[in-house]
C-alpha cells in the first residue's frame, strides 16, 4: 500500500494505510529566497487541498526551499509538525511561528517516533558536524523503509546504519545531487575558471551520491532536490547553472544518466512534480502535466519567460516588502556585528580576517568588518586595509538582516549578492557565524570541534608513498576510509570536498584543522 509522491525539488508525500505525511513540501507561489528561487519544474499544478490536508510534516532545516511558511499556515490544525532537535533555537522559533496552534515536535536523533499504532516510525538522521544544521528522515510506512536525505551530506556509515536500523532494506533513498549554494555562481571568477569550478563541483556531488549508494544499495534511489530556477530579473541572468553541459547545479535527469552509467547494477529513476511510486509492487505512475517537461528541452528561455509572467505579482510582492532602508543603517549595521562579534571566541580565532561589506543603494556604503582573536571592529573602509573576503548586496537586503526579517543564510542563498576572497580559500567558521549567529549552536560546534578523538587511523597510498591519517574528516567527521578520493599528493573529502596536502595534512581549499597526516 505506501506509496510515495514527489511534489517537486526536496517535497514528498508519504501515504500509507493510517496516514498522509509530507516531507520538506515547497509550493509557494513567491518561490524563496526573497522571491530569487523558484521550483523547477514548476508544481503549480498539483492541487493544495487533498495534499496538504496531512497528518504529519515532516521539516528538516529551516531552507526555505525546504522550510515553507506558505505551506505551514495552510495545513489543518490537527496536523503535527517534526523537526530535528538541533542545538540552538532558531529553528524551532521559526517553524513555531508559521506553526501558530499546530503541534511542533522535536524528534531526537536515530530515535523512533511513532506515526501509527501499525509501527510505522521515523527517525531523524543530522550530519555529525553541528556545523551544518541539516537532516535526513528514515521513515517505516507499512513496513517499507524509505531514506529521505534531504540536503544532508551523510557519511557511509550512518547510511549504512539507517538501512540496518529499516530492516535490513531501503525501499527508497531520494538523495540531492544538485548542490546549489552560493559558490561558485555569486563568485566573481572568469568565466574560464567558474566554468572549471562548476565542472568539479558536479562531479564532487555526484560521486558523492555515487558512494552512497554504493554502501547501502537501496531497491531505488532517486537523485532530487534541485536545481532551482530564477525568475526575477535581478537574478535571471543566472539560470545559466542549468545548462546540462556546463552549468553548476545538476539536474535530476542529467544525474540520473551519470549515475546510471557509474553504477549500472543499481535502480535509478528520475521523478519530477506528481509521478508516484508503489513501494510494494515498485511500479511508477507518471504525472501527465510533468511529463510534458524535460530538463533538456532546448526552449528552456521560453519556459522561463512564460514561468516568470505568471509568477510577476508574487515577486513584486516580495519586493514591495523590502523598502530601502533609513539614514541609521549603518549604526545598526554596527550594532549587529558588536552582538555577533561577542558570542564566540572560538569562532573569532578561527575568522581572523577582515571582511568588506560594499552596500549599494540609498544609505549604503562600504564597511570593514574586522574578525580580530583580540575582537571584533567595524569602520568606514579605509584604503590601507586589504580584505580577506568582499560581499556586496543591495541596502534593502541587508536590512531584511538587520531587522530580523531574514537570516544572513538566507541572503546568501538568495544569490542577490556577489562574493570574492582573496585568497580564494573558504572559511567555514565565517559563514558558520553569520548563518548560526547565536551562542548554543555555536559552542555545540566548538565543543565537537575541539572534542573529536582522532586515535582511529588509516594507512592511504598515493605515488608510491603511505600516509598514516585520522580515519574521519577534521571537517564534519566523514569516514575517510570510504568516502574520499586520493590522488596527486592530496585526499579529497567527498561530503564537502574539502582537499588536504597528504604530506603536510594542511587543508588547500578551505581554512580547517591540520589533517595530522604522518609520512610512513
Amino acid at each position: 500500500m505506501p506509496t510515495v509522491t514527489f511534489i517537486g525539488h526536496a517535497g514528498v508525500a508519504v501515504d500509507a494505510a493510517a496516514f498522509h505525511l509530507l516531507a520538506d513540501p515547497w509550493l509557494s507561489p513567491a518561490g524563496a529566497f526573497l522571491g530569487a528561487w523558484h521550483q523547477y519544474p514548476r508544481n503549480d499544478h498539483l492541487d493544495p487541498g487533498p495534499l496538504l490536508d496531512a497528518d504529519w510534516v515532516a521539516v528538516s532545516h529551516e531552507h526555505l526551499d525546504h522550510f515553507d511558511p506558505w505551506v505551514i499556515e495552510r495545513l489543518p490544525v490537527r496536523t503535527r509538525i517534526l523537526i530535528p532537535g538541533y542545538p540552538g533555537p532558531a529553528f524551532r522559533e521559526r517553524v513555531a511561528a508559521a506553526a501558530g496552534g499546530r503541534q511542533v515536535i522535536e524528534v531526537p536523533p536515530w530515535e523512533k517516533f511513532a506515526l501509527d499504532d501499525r509501527g510505522s516510525w521515523l527517525t531523524v538522521i543530522p550530519e555529525l558536524s553541528p556545523m551544518c544544521h541539516d537532516a535526513a528522515f528514515l521513515i517505516v510506512a507499512d513496513g517499507r523503509g524509505i531514506l529521505h536525505c534531504n540536503d544532508a551530506r551523510l557519511t557511509a556509515a550512518q547510511a549504512r546504519r539507517a538501512k540496518h536500523m529499516a530492516g535490513g532494506r531501503l525501499d527508497l533513498m531520494a538523495l540531492q545531487t544538485s548542490g546549489a549554494s552560493w559558490h561558485p555562481i555569486c563568485y566573481e571568477y572568469p568565466a574560464g575558471e567558474m566554468a572549471e569550478v562548476s565542472m568539479a563541483k558536479r562531479v564532487a556531488k555526484l560521486r558523492a551520491a555515487q558512494r552512497l549508494v554504493r554502501q547501502t544499495e537501496p531497491v531505488l534511489a532517486a537523485p532530487f532536490a534541485g536545481p532551482p530556477c530564477f525568475l526575477d530579473a535581478e537574478v535571471d541572468h543566472l539560470n545559466w547553472v542549468l545548462d546540462q553541459e556546463g552549468g553548476a547545479f545538476c539536474d535530476p535527469e542529467a544525474a540520473t544518466s551519470w549515475l546510471r552509467e557509474h553504477l549500472p547494477g543499481q535502480r535509478w529513476e528520475c521523478f519530477k512534480p506528481g509521478d508516484a511510486v508503489d513501494l510494494d509492487t515498485g511500479e511508477i505512475t507518471r504525472d501527465p502535466v510533468s511529463a510534458e517537461f524535460s530538463f533538456a528541452d532546448a526552449d528552456r528561455d521560453a519556459y522561463l519567460r512564460r514561468y516568470a509572467a505568471d509568477r510577476a505579482a508574487a515577486i513584486a510582492a516580495v519586493l514591495a516588502g523590502h523598502p530601502e532602508p533609513g539614514p541609521d543603517l549603518f549604526d545598526r549595521f554596527t550594532a549587529h556585528f558588536a552582538r555577533l562579534g561577542g558570542l564566540s571566541d572560538y569562532f573569532l580565532q578561527r575568522i581572523a580576517m577582515t571582511v568588506r561589506f560594499e552596500v549599494t543603494g540609498p544609505n549604503g556604503g562600504t564597511w570593514d568588518v574586522d574578525f580580530s582573536p583580540d575582537g571584533l571592529t567595524v569602520a568606514e573602509a579605509s584604503p590601507d586595509v586589504r580584505p580577506h573576503y568582499r560581499i556586496t548586496t543591495a541596502a534593502r537586503w541587508l536590512d531584511g538582516v538587520l531587522t530580523g526579517r531574514m537570516a544572513w543564510e538566507d541572503l546568501l542563498i538568495s544569490f542577490r549578492l556577489s562574493l570574492y576572497r582573496d585568497p580564494d580559500v573558504y572559511n567555514d567558521h565565517l559563514v558558520g557565524l553569520l548563518k548560526h549567529a547565536n551562542a548554543p549552536a555555536l559552542d555545540a560546534v566548538e565543543a565537537y570541534e575541539t572534542g573529536r578523538d582522532e586515535s582511529e587511523r588509516i594507512v592511504v597510498a598515493d605515488g608510491g608513498a603511505r600516509y598514516d591519517i585520522p580515519r574521519y574528516c577534521p571537517h564534519a567527521g566523514e569516514d575517510l576510509s570510504v568516502g574520499a578520493v586520493v590522488r596527486d599528493g592530496r585526499i579529497h573529502c567527498l561530503a564537502h570536498n574539502f582537499a588536504f596536502d597528504l604530506a603536510t595534512g594542511e587543508c588547500l581549499n578551505a581554512r580547517a584543522a591540520n589533517l595530522t597526516s604522518r609520512p610512513l
